[in-house]
């Protein structure tokens, strides 16, 4: 590949989100993001970041992410450059950030191709990734698509919004018909059957020039706002029209904005090892776990006459259990949680409550 053309690939990697579901491990002042919630030696950022770079030059990488985590970003990743962060004054959507990151990355180069991607995903085979991510940069470098990678399901999972596809197309790259909402079991099970159905990642790949004239013509309040700064991007002045302007753009995700208006998305359906990690549940199925199915994240574990459990603590804690079978049990410096696995949705309200009754800082 010449140089010139790795030069017009560029990132915006998503790292604004608090994790609520993974309280108390994951907190708004320490982030999923920022942790190492698998034990694996570094955080999803770090993992995230060093994937992106395989193909996408490292300085080419934006990070949109809460004005309160930038320290956090620079710490983790030392080689980023203070102008490739991009704080978000207050917590909005993901049509604004992206938007945001759309407008900058155009002022610089108006040829940039780019990939949209979370910055808390899990992906087992890199290199597919790669690969998938090259055909995506390759479809749209000369054509105006906005492409999504969307996970072949394995399972009827209600957990994902699903994409449908055309049938009929035997190309790898696919026109999309629907973005669909979190399904029941039920209907879940259909888009299993149907065959034309994947698992929506949220990576979107598309030239920046091509993404704004989608926001100018779906989304046109929000591109008036944001495109007010036009002549101040990428220099000192951008931070204080953004304090004042940022509040006045659409509350509203990519997906709804702008995906399910356009005519002109594409879905590559990928079918490498990917998990959101969204739960703690999705955790334990990337891990190894004992033979009775206890999987200890970050500490050492001793168990009897117990199962299915999940332990993380701080510290590779030594952690004993006897007689508990099915619960999560997450320890950090201030919280201990032990919840049954069977009511871990109600994490997110349990943190909810912590908050009110102890302290805003605890969530």
């Amino acid at each position: 590949m010449t140089g010139s053309k790795k030069d017009n690939y560029y990132a915006i990697l998503m790292a604004g989100g608090v994790g609520s579901r993974f309280w108390p491990a994951s907190k708004a002042s320490n982030p999923k993001q920022f942790i190492d919630i698998l034990g694996a030696g570094e955080t999803l950022f770090q993992t995230t970041f060093k994937r992106l770079s395989k193909i996408i030059p490292s300085e080419n990488i934006y990070v949109l992410t809460n004005a309160r985590y930038v320290d956090m970003v620079k710490e983790q990743v030392p080689q980023i450059k203070e102008d490739q962060i991009v704080p978000e004054p207050e917590m909005r959507n993901t049509a604004p950030s992206i938007l945001l990151g759309a407008l900058k990355i155009y002022k610089k180069n108006p040829k940039a191709l780019t990939v949209v991607a979370p910055s808390d995903h899990w992906i087992k085979e890199e290199d597919e990734f790669i690969s998938a991510l090259q055909q995506a940069f390759d479809s749209v470098e000369n054509e105006d698509r906005l492409v999504t990678l969307g996970i072949e399901p394995t399972e009827p999972n209600t957990g994902y919004g699903y994409i449908k596809y055309d049938k009929e197309n035997k190309e790898d790259l696919k026109k999309v018909d629907a973005f669909t909402e979190k399904p029941g079991k039920k209907k879940a099970e259909q888009f299993i059957e149907a065959g034309n159905y994947a698992w929506n990642a949220g990576i979107f790949i598309w030239s920046a020039k091509f993404i704004i004239e989608n926001f100018k013509e779906h989304l046109p309040d929000s591109y008036k706002v944001l495109n007010k700064g036009e002549s101040i991007w990428n220099t000192k002045d951008e931070k204080q029209f953004l304090e004042e302007n940022y509040k006045l753009a659409a509350n509203i995700s990519i997906d709804y904005g702008i995906m399910e208006k356009s005519d002109s998305v594409y879905v590559i359906p990928v079918s490498f090892d990917w998990s959101d990690l969204g739960t703690w549940s999705s955790v334990k199925t990337e891990l190894p776990s004992d033979d009775e199915e206890n999987t200890a994240i970050n500490c050492r574990l001793l168990s009897e006459d117990s199962e299915n459990n999940i332990v993380s603590t701080i510290d590779k804690k030594i952690v004993v259990l006897k007689g508990l079978s099915d619960y999560i049990v997450v320890e950090d410096k201030d919280i201990l949680m032990i919840v049954p696995k069977s009511e871990e949705q109600e994490i997110k309200q349990l943190r909810e409550k912590v908050m009110k009754d102890f302290g805003e800082d605890l969530g």
